[in-house]
């Protein structure tokens, strides 16, 4: 009986197993769906799908920078709790799924989770085995691929990969000096999480949206009507230097801003340095976490 994809579709929504686990347990089943579930379950791999309503908020931001700064990535990977972030055998599975990510460049999650992770197995595939294995809802939730010509790419990752950030710089050099900038401004990138990297990237209907908040908010304050306007332009000029990378307070060095610790490097290495990409990653953000106490979590990793 020939295999089709809708019927490795069904299976893999009712089973939460792999498509390639699918397609071989239709395939020994003769198409036959509950024998195939049945294949599934006795080879343990049928357990994801009990596990997949679980909430996996915990986790680690892989990241892969090639020798040459010229190539890099980013992928974080969620487990239930942090135990199991702490795994070894979870760590490299994260640092093998970036290098996939890194070396492939593919163009969505989708494209991904189908790669080769090893000879003949897909990282869905190796999803689901480590799953079964290790007995938590695991997911593969983001990636990010850069690559840049002319310049390098920078990284930092804090708090034993729970945030990471990537930095693209473009310039006529890719010096020792340059990666040296590159980390720095990830590590203020980490600290600081602004939403822009320059006034220039800022959305207008942002700024509409702030001006309107500050407006009433000064009127509220009881200010007069006639010094609101230049009050509210002060507070958003303000707001905006917390928000743009480049206008912010340079954390290793409170009298620069940004901008001009990367004017000072321009201006060493001599030639024209420009941020143009910048990612940050930080496990579980707008996840729902359970909540639970360290005594249930030990118990839930003991199988009380």
């Amino acid at each position: 009986m020939a295999i089709t994809a809708g019927m490795v579709k069904e299976l893999r929504e009712k089973t939460g197993a792999g498509m390639m686990d699918c397609k071989k347990a239709l395939t020994e089943a003769e198409g036959n769906m509950d024998r195939a579930i049945d294949i599934l379950r006795e080879k343990g791999l049928s357990q994801a799908a009990k596990k997949s309503d679980r909430i996996a908020a915990e986790g680690l931001v892989g990241m892969m920078i090639s020798e040459d700064g010229k190539k890099a990535a980013m992928t974080e990977v969620n487990s239930e709790t942090d135990f199991v972030a702490k795994n070894e055998e979870f760590q490299t599975f994260v640092a093998n799924v970036t290098k996939v990510a890194m070396e492939k460049e593919p163009k969505d999650l989708e494209e991904l989770l189908a790669s080769e992770y090893s000879a003949g197995v897909t990282v869905e595939a190796e999803l689901t085995t480590k799953i079964a294995k290790i007995g938590e809802n695991m997911n593969v939730r983001r990636f990010s691929a850069l690559s840049i010509e002319a310049g390098r790419i920078s990284g930092y990752v804090h708090g034993a990969g729970k945030i990471a950030v990537l930095v693209k710089l473009e310039a006529a050099s890719d010096s020792e000096k340059l990666d040296e900038l590159g980390k720095d401004i990830a590590m203020q990138v980490a600290a600081m999480n602004p939403k822009y990297i320059s006034r220039d990237d800022v959305d207008q209907d942002y700024i509409n949206h702030e001006r309107e908040i500050l407006i009433q908010q000064a009127l509220n304050e009881g200010k007069p009507q006639n010094i609101v306007e230049k009050m509210v332009e002060g507070r958003l000029q303000k707001q905006l230097k917390e928000v743009c990378l480049l206008e912010q307070t340079f954390v290793k060095d409170s009298d620069k801003a940004v901008k001009d610790v990367v004017a000072d490097t321009a201006k060493a290495l001599g030639v024209e340095i420009k941020v143009v990409a910048v990612e940050r990653f930080e496990v579980g953000e707008g996840l729902e976490k359970k909540s639970e106490n360290f005594a249930e979590e030990v118990a839930k990793q003991l199988g009380n």
